[in-house]
């Protein structure tokens, strides 16, 4: 996808929403904020098409006031790439985080596993238009989890560039898994998905590097 193309919610607003978020270490409550306005987000596009959302009927779905809501976003976008972005750092780190001993660079069972059973919000993404920005911050979000889930295999003969490049190829070609996956009905399992992927990947994978 060009910049021309790119949506105006993946321009500008993922990076003052990554500024936001090192500058903010939210509490408990803040926390518990958050959670009420993302889950009533979600809740209300699985409901009527996004753009019919105004941030009041959020407000209402969350029990939050007005005010409260502005001090953690500017807007429903904010709050919308926030939900999109708070997803994909916890997929794209499952491993990392749970120290998997295993070949697996990315979560693919867990993953499709939790895509399927959300297809409305996947549907409310293509419907509404945002489906690309969200594939597109999903590529970077997974790029990086791949890049270092593969340093801390001990990928041996990579440069980083070559690194950074194919981490970004893999993610790109999960996603193309992904999508191509539900676009034919989910017919396959998760578990069968995340073998098909791995198979794909390491085959490209061990030809040119090693493992400790």
């Amino acid at each position: 996808m060009s910049n021309n193309e790119r949506s105006p919610l993946s321009i500008g607003l993922t990076e003052q929403r990554r500024n936001d978020k090192q500058r903010r270490k939210p509490d408990l409550r803040i926390r518990r904020t958050r959670s009420l306005l993302s889950n009533a987000l979600v809740t209300l596009m699985q409901e009527k098409p996004i753009d019919k959302i105004t941030v009041q009927e959020v407000l209402d779905r969350a029990t939050v006031g007005r005010s409260t809501f502005y001090l953690h976003y500017r807007d429903k976008d904010d709050l919308f790439l926030c939900v999109l972005e708070d997803g994909l750092e916890m997929w794209s780190t499952a491993l990392l985080r749970k120290q998997e001993k295993s070949y697996r660079i990315a979560p693919v069972t867990e993953f499709f596993m939790h895509v399927g059973d959300a297809k409305k919000l996947y549907r409310a993404l293509v419907d509404s238009g945002r489906i690309h920005a969200f594939f597109e911050l999903a590529q970077g979000y997974f790029a990086r989890g791949i890049a270092r889930r593969l340093k801390d295999m001990g990928m041996k003969n990579l440069v980083q560039s070559e690194l950074d490049a194919r981490s970004h190829a893999l993610a790109g070609n999960l996603l193309s898994l992904l999508k191509w996956w539900l676009d034919r009905g989910a017919r396959e399992s998760p578990k069968a998905m995340d073998e098909l992927f791995h198979r794909m990947a390491w085959s490209g994978l061990q030809s040119k590097s090693k493992l400790r």
